[in-house]
This record gives C-alpha cells, structure tokens and sequence, in this order.
C-alpha cells in the first residue's frame, strides 16, 4: 500500500476543552490536512522537540530514545496506519540492521519520538480519503499566513504544563451526537472555512463512526 508523507503544520490550542490541542499534519505536496485531538502533555513533549527545548530531565520520549539507542535501535519513521470508529492507531518503525519491528503507539506518542529520530510520518491514501480535510487554494494561502502569527504562541502554551481542570467539552459533544449527517456536514463546512481544526476533527470523527 502506497504511503503518503506528512509534515507538521502546526499545534492548534482547544477552545473548548482545556488541556487539548489538534495536532495538524499536511500532506507533502498535496492539499489535504489531517487534524489528530491530542493531549497537553503529547502536545507538551512535541512543542519541546519542535523548538529545541532542552528539560531539565528526560522526558519520557526522551528516555525512549536513549534505551533506544543503548540497545542498537533506531526508528526509521512513523506510520498513521489506521482509523477506526474515529480513533487514529500508529506504528513506530524500528530496526537493529538486521530486521524491521513495528510496535503499536499512539499517534501523539509516535510522533513525539519520530520528532527526536528526525525521521518521517506517513500515513495511506485510506485513511486521507476518510480523516482528511481538503483546502482550496485560497484557503490554504490564508491559513500559510494565520500560521506564522498563531504557531508560535501555541507552541509556547503547548510546552508549559497546564494545572488547570478538564472542562470537558461543555455539551457540545453531546450537541453533535443529536445532529443530522446534513447538518454535520454544514458543521464541518463552516469549520473548515474558519480554520477551526478541532472542531473540524471532532465533527468529522462523529461522521465516521456513522458511516
């Protein structure tokens, strides 16, 4: 099955659950995004590695890199390789030399430790054609623009630790539940024109388990 490379375009913070963010990867050459709801501490560990971060301590991707490394193994890329009931699944790839090793991760975990192998993220057409959102051309040049300014700052909050409480996510989840395809689909729509990913992603989610 032919692979598709990811890059990463950016760490969006949750406006409507505290401690999420939507981790956005583009298609390389391609026009078509695919925003992952993450975590603060996934998101936390990738806004490290993005901005070269040095901890005090190891964190724990850190540390898997060096057990890694101690035992002769590297990661040779990272695989989003499947999705189901709208829950994203990832392979980390690793070799000794010798022989290949998959092993199940999350896709957060797999790419925060593909960020410190400096290797690539792929995922299949599959899966793009069923998660990924499309951009015009439009749209894509006036979301390149609004990424230089919000980057940035969402990186910077991503790489702090949050101690505020799990709002959850006030209702509205329940909200989309009781909507119609048509209207999730407007939903969707309207998300997309305003760049707002994670909740492009959770009504997207929503429309694939009903599918």
């Amino acid at each position: 099955m032919e692979k598709i490379r990811l890059e990463i375009i950016g760490l969006s913070s949750s406006q409507s659950q505290t401690g999420s963010f939507a981790l956005v990867l583009g298609e390389v050459n391609g026009n078509r995004r695919l925003p992952i709801i993450i975590g603060m501490f996934e998101a936390q560990a990738i806004a490290i590695e993005i901005e070269k971060v040095i901890p005090n301590r190891p964190m724990t991707h850190d540390l898997f890199k060096s057990f890694a490394l101690s035992f002769h193994f590297i990661v040779e890329e990272i695989v989003i390789s499947d999705l189901k009931e709208g829950v994203f699944f990832a392979k980390i790839i690793c070799s000794d030399g010798i022989k290949n090793i998959e092993i199940d991760a999350r896709p957060s975990d797999a790419i925060a430790i593909g960020l410190r192998f400096d290797v690539p993220i792929y995922s299949y057409e599959t899966i793009m054609s069923e998660a990924g959102i499309v951009l015009n051309d439009d749209m894509e040049d006036e979301m390149d623009e609004d990424e230089e300014d919000e980057d940035e700052d969402n990186l910077e909050e991503a790489s702090v630790t949050s101690n505020k409480p799990d709002s959850g996510f006030t209702g509205k989840e329940d909200q989309i539940k009781n909507m119609s395809l048509d209207q999730l689909q407007a939903m969707l729509d309207d998300a997309i024109d305003k760049e707002d990913y994670e909740k492009a992603a959770r009504v997207r989610d929503e429309m694939n388990k009903r599918n």
